[in-house]
């Protein structure tokens, strides 16, 4: 398959990007590819697009079907698996977010709960658990905030999104600083 010149620079910048947000390249190059493609791709048609190693697409494609960013479709007369992701952004977000809140956000709430209910921390000074608290207590608020996020509806999100830090001349002595 051969890639316009901005298909072929959005797939490497979205691989870059990836990288720095902890995702592996190859990953994040796939799955921009299939974003930005007319149709489900096979596995040999997203090799041979992207130049990479076939093992490495298969792991890739493993990896984002566990993430639930893309799906296995058949195609009539094909016996090859094809692979498509949503092209709806909104969904996309939000399935990533999920993702991300599960496999890392969750665990160190419940870890932190853990700190504090384990007997050893009345061995930490009273600032280390103060501090340990405040985190949770933080990231409680955080984790209940995006749950309420994740259920409303895009149009909703965006005009939030649009509103941004001006949400804070609407609170008390919070006025424009």
């Amino acid at each position: 398959m051969k890639l316009h010149p901005v298909t072929e620079r959005f797939i490497l910048h979205w691989g870059e990007m990836g990288s720095k947000w902890g995702v592996n390249r190859t990953v994040a190059q796939i799955h921009a590819l299939l974003y930005l493609a007319e149709h489900p791709l096979p596995a040999d048609e997203i090799t041979e697009t992207l130049g990479v190693a076939r093992s490495n697409v298969s792991n890739s494609l493993r990896e984002l079907q566990s993430w639930k960013l893309i799906q296995v479709v058949h195609v009539m007369g094909d016996r090859r698996d094809h692979f498509t992701t949503s092209t709806d952004v909104w969904t996309l977000l939000r399935t990533i977010v999920r993702g991300r809140k599960e496999r890392e956000f969750d665990p160190t709430v419940e870890t932190l709960r853990a700190f504090l209910n384990s007997p050893e921390i009345e061995q930490e000074r009273p600032e280390t658990r103060e501090r340990i608290r405040e985190t949770l207590v933080l990231m409680e608020s955080l984790s209940v905030w995006t749950e309420q996020m994740l259920r409303l509806e895009p149009e909703t999100l965006g005009k939030l999104l649009k509103l941004g830090a001006k949400v804070g001349d609407l609170l008390p002595g919070q006025g424009k600083q």
